[in-house]
């Protein structure tokens, strides 16, 4: 009989092979849901894949609770199991992964307490270990020697897709219309074609790699189906920020078929420059792994400054206490431990509002979250003012640990320039572009089912790429849980003029035409944000969102600019809306 060690080591991989089995069949569904137009499936898949890696470490725990009955989990026993687990990884197609789920099970078996590095792979024992090859090629290589016309069309024949193409010379001949006047070296270049789409909400990313004399370009094609089941491409995507957007932090995690997720990281790290590996992880759907090399930046930026910890600039939270590392690009939120008086919340419906956001569509404007449990900094590093701040706000998630500061819970968010701040400092075609984006912000998160609560500007951030996110969470509800009102007529004169409202006002009542009192007190913006967006103040409006909710509508929210579309690019070749071919 093999040693317990070894039986536990062994027990954790069959786990984790069980659970990634699962992610790859729930993916591979992805393609019968797209061409069967069945939203509704995509958004449980979407849920589902979440939950299988913590329902698959919960399994794997009570398994070894089993296993090891009244033994006690000693440091010596756990150095061996983890020598055992080590030792089953070299060749293994998904070793960076499986490190992620034996810390998982650990943390889980202890309580995430009594975390020890040399018990954990804080950092990957297989580090320098190139990816396994696939057994199928991860790309196929498209060479122009008929033209770039026919390399495109050859492409689109390609696809997997069963599904006819609405007019797919039209599409083609957009396609290297486009390319021929963004590159004028193209009849130089290549086409490198990743062999999988990736799937995310209603549309079909084709994602290529432009190779060109002057370097390596992106090169992205949404490809979608009209209601009859036909497919289109409404543009081509070949800036890198494009890419990134469309990679993005706020955006639903893609489900494309990656049985070697390391290869397909580093395949894509050419065309998403400015992508972390953390970020690169969780855009494929590995979020848990995304989150171990998040934590592993966290030391990295550690080690190569010693800036100290300071609190986020910006108006101080109810709820959150938020605090930066200067040259980090995450923020630390934590939950305070009494709120201001007029949050109406607990910590518990906090928490279930942030694993909401996890598992939602976030449409490109709800920041993604990573959570952490007995989070560690050291004591020497955190300012004077912050750590006021913590013993003030956050007591009772705190201790202290020898020279660590250990916070109970946690969470790190990409760190974004409020909005408020921005707009006190922009220039009026900065503040126009910023009211623009906030409006249509508010009217994407309404349509994917998600009413923000508390819309001041200081809950929203501005991207480096200029795109507003929607990142306070405590407040927010399903569309269809509320009742949107207009303020009934005063009774007399008097009534405007009192503090306290002359209606009756319900627990789920909302009055947009109120909105406008905390959104339009400054001029300028209010003004910009009434010319730009008058439908967040009508109750009509959100009313008629919750009717194509509660019809099944899935809105299809685009993450490139309407000026990017072929429709718009070529509009004078268009006939009502339709394109015609040149």
């Amino acid at each position: 009989m093999p040693p317990r060690e070894s039986l536990i080591a062994h027990t954790i991989l069959q786990g984790f092979d069980a659970q990634y089995g699962r992610f790859l069949d729930i993916t591979a569904g992805a393609q019968q849901r797209f061409e069967q137009a069945e939203w509704q499936a995509v958004q449980h898949a979407m849920k589902a894949r979440i939950h299988l890696y913590d329902h698959h470490v919960s399994l794997v725990a009570d398994q070894l609770r089993v296993l090891n009955g009244a033994a006690s989990w000693d440091e010596i026993f756990w150095l061996r199991v983890k020598e055992h687990y080590q030792s089953l990884l070299p060749g293994y197609p998904r070793h960076e992964i499986a490190e992620s789920f034996f810390n998982s099970v650990y943390c889980r078996l202890h309580g995430h307490t009594d975390l020890q590095p040399d018990r954990l792979f804080i950092f990957s024992s297989q580090a320098q270990t190139a990816p396994v090859t696939p057994l199928r090629p991860w790309s196929r290589h498209y060479q122009p020697e008929r033209g770039w016309q026919a390399l495109v069309d050859q492409v689109l024949g390609d696809l997997p897709l069963t599904l006819p193409w609405q007019h797919r010379a039209r599409d083609v001949g957009w396609i290297v219309r486009h390319l021929a006047s963004h590159f004028p070296r193209l009849d130089q270049g290549w086409l490198e074609v990743n062999s999988e789409l990736f799937y995310r909400n209603k549309t079909a990313w084709l994602v290529a790699r432009l190779q060109l004399p002057e370097g390596i370009f992106p090169c992205l094609l949404p490809i979608q189906r009209t209601e009859a089941g036909e497919l289109w491409i409404d543009t081509c995507l070949t800036d890198v920020n494009d890419a990134s957007i469309v990679f993005g932090f706020a955006r639903a995690y893609f489900m494309v078929y990656a049985p070697v997720p390391a290869a397909l990281v580093a395949w894509l790290q050419p065309i998403l420059p400015g992508k972390t590996l953390a970020e690169r992880y969780m855009a494929i759907g590995c979020q848990k792994h995304g989150k171990t090399e998040s934590y592993r930046e966290y030391l990295q930026a550690l080690a190569e400054s010693d800036t100290a910890f300071e609190i986020a600039p910006g108006v101080r939270g109810m709820v959150m206490l938020v605090f930066t590392l200067p040259g980090f690009d995450w923020v630390f939120k934590v939950i305070k431990d009494r709120f201001a008086p007029q949050k109406e919340v607990t910590e518990a419906q906090v928490r279930a509002c942030y694993q909401q956001v996890k598992e939602h569509d976030r449409v490109g404007r709800m920041a993604d979250t990573q959570a952490f449990e007995q989070f560690a900094l050291p004591l020497s590093r955190i300012s004077p003012a912050l750590l006021a701040e913590l013993h003030a706000c956050v007591a009772e998630k705190l201790h202290i640990e020898g020279d660590r500061l250990i916070i109970h819970h946690l969470w790190l968010e990409r760190r974004m320039q409020p909005l408020n701040l921005y707009l006190a400092q922009a220039s009026d075609a900065e503040r126009r572009h910023a009211i623009e984006e906030y409006g249509n912000a508010i009217k994407q998160l309404a349509a994917a089912n998600i009413f923000p609560g508390d819309m001041l500007f200081k809950n929203f951030g501005i991207t480096r790429h200029g795109r507003v996110i929607f990142y306070d969470y405590d407040e927010i509800r399903p569309m269809q849980e509320l009742n949107f009102r207009e303020v009934p007529a005063a009774r007399y004169e008097e009534d405007e003029l009192s503090a306290e409202p002359w209606y009756s006002v319900g627990p789920d009542d909302v009055f947009p035409e109120t909105f406008r009192y905390a959104l339009c007190s400054e001029a300028a913006t209010g003004a910009l944000l009434l010319q730009l967006h008058p439908e967040i103040f009508d109750a009509r409006w959100w009313r008629a969102q919750q009717q194509r909710l509660a019809l099944g509508h899935v809105e299809e929210v685009i993450a490139w600019r309407q000026t990017q579309r072929f429709s718009v690019c070529y509009a004078a070749e268009t006939v009502n809306g339709r394109y015609t071919p040149a």
